[in-house]
């Protein structure tokens, strides 16, 4: 049996996709069964989703503790040798040094990354003011780098996904959290490819592009093509699990009828999965 990779490995592992020319998926799993699967099918990293991870516990995303998220993101590490980064929304709380103190909880719990956002959850201010949505990063970042591994920090602004439609904004909300030393950039539902190029073209670190949203999600080899280096999924999986679910158990009320065997996978299979 192969030795556990260490957690400084994953880290370094972790870097290196970034550092390729090309780019690669990570796959948002929500449990350990997941985690193991994605990796058996080849992803070469692995992500949790809030929003998955908050529906799994019968809530909605933005409604789950810290302590919650990071005891599942400690079942998905310990379920996979593949690096693990957590979305860990805002860091939970408003202050520079709680979103500290949650990057070096995420280390503690295996994590080789995470993403801080810059929304609120207050429908009053959806968006954090820059100077305080960069200090929280910058908090975040020294943290990171006070850890014994490279710590992957992703920063994110969140103004497409709150009504704000600003491209210019949003450009510069990700130039600001690069000099506040983020490692990674990430502005979840850009309209289109043109936007994508543009955010891309306009900083230096490696950009994380978002599929999940149906018009506005594109192939791989066209994200690449715009300079995107990591790929999330997102909830999308999990929804797509839950679609299937859904149409069995629905198949199974309405109907009495149980065809849906004919297309599951079988004990053994998943069994082998999980192996």
């Amino acid at each position: 049996m192969a030795p556990p990779v260490s957690q400084a490995e994953k880290a370094q592992r972790f870097r290196a996709l970034h550092a390729s020319d090309s780019a690669f998926v990570i796959a948002n799993a929500w449990d350990g069964a997941t985690a193991r699967i994605f990796t058996r099918l080849g992803f070469a990293a692995i992500a949790t989703s809030s929003g998955a991870s908050a529906a799994t516990l019968g809530k909605l995303d933005g409604q789950v503790s810290r302590q919650e998220a990071l005891a599942q993101a400690r079942i998905i590490v310990e379920a996979t040798d593949a690096p693990v980064s957590a979305d860990l929304e805002r860091g939970f709380g408003d202050a520079p040094e709680t979103v500290a103190e949650t990057v070096t909880l995420a280390a503690a719990s295996g994590l080789v990354g995470c993403s801080i956002e810059d929304a609120t959850r207050d429908a009053a201010r959806p968006i954090y003011e820059l100077g305080q949505a960069e200090a929280r990063i910058a908090a975040a970042a020294q943290a990171a780098r006070a850890l014994s591994f490279p710590f992957t920090l992703t920063a994110r602004a969140e103004n497409f996904l709150h009504g704000r439609a600003d491209l210019a904004d949003t450009i510069r909300r990700l130039k600001a959290y690069e000099r506040a030393g983020a490692d990674v950039l990430f502005a979840p539902g850009l309209p289109d490819l043109a936007a994508v190029r543009e955010v891309c073209k306009a900083v230096d670190r490696p950009v994380n592009f978002m599929v999940g949203i149906p018009g506005k999600s594109f192939s791989v080899a066209e994200l690449q093509a715009a300079g995107v280096r990591r790929i999330s999924l997102a909830t999308s999986l999990y929804r797509a699990a839950l679609t299937g679910a859904i149409a069995a158990a629905r198949e199974v009320h309405d109907h009495g009828t149980f065809s849906y065997l004919d297309r599951n996978l079988t004990s053994a299979e998943l069994n082998e999965f999980l192996r």
